[in-house]
């Protein structure tokens, strides 16, 4: 079987449910942030929940009958605070630097942070919106705690006025 379908070829897409949309609607723009921040999750490596968390994300915004797991919110908020309690308390603004690792996550957060700009335009469930906010933190915090114990000192930015 090709991978191609040809079924796109006219700037339409089929969903879970079969529905067909544009490829510029809403929800497919949605539906491709979700996607470029898992891609981009594969890159960074050892976040597979996350993954299929953001899988079962982009399922739902296409029909699919599935829920986020109950309590993968409150996982991620208990490993921000984890985070958050063996490291230095960030009082500034950061430049993102750092390690590899580290400025992947970063980047990671800011793909993060469009996807859901994308969902809030969508007006999808709240579970949703939390938990991508969510993890917009962790991933954050994760990059913070990566330079700290890597012993990289963080840059601050400093307001210069002229």
């Amino acid at each position: 079987m090709a991978v191609y379908t040809k079924t796109g070829d006219r700037g339409l897409t089929s969903t879970f449910s079969g529905r067909r949309v544009s490829k510029s609607s809403k929800l497919i723009n949605a539906i491709g942030a979700v996607d470029e921040l898992n891609s981009f999750l594969g890159i960074v490596g050892g976040l597979n929940e996350i993954q299929e968390n953001l899988f079962t994300i982009n399922a739902i915004l296409t029909g699919a009958k599935l829920k986020l797991p109950s309590d993968s919110v409150k996982k991620l908020e208990i490993e921000i605070d984890k985070i958050e309690g063996s490291i230095p308390v960030q009082k500034k603004f950061l430049i993102y630097s750092g390690t590899k690792k580290a400025r992947e996550l970063f980047l990671a957060r800011a793909i993060c942070r469009r996807a859901e700009r994308k969902l809030v335009e969508l007006k999808v469930k709240p579970e949703i919106l939390m938990y991508v906010n969510r993890l917009s933190d962790f991933l954050f915090m994760k990059a913070r705690r990566e330079n700290f114990e890597k012993r990289v000192k963080e840059k601050f930015w400093r307001a210069s006025a002229k």
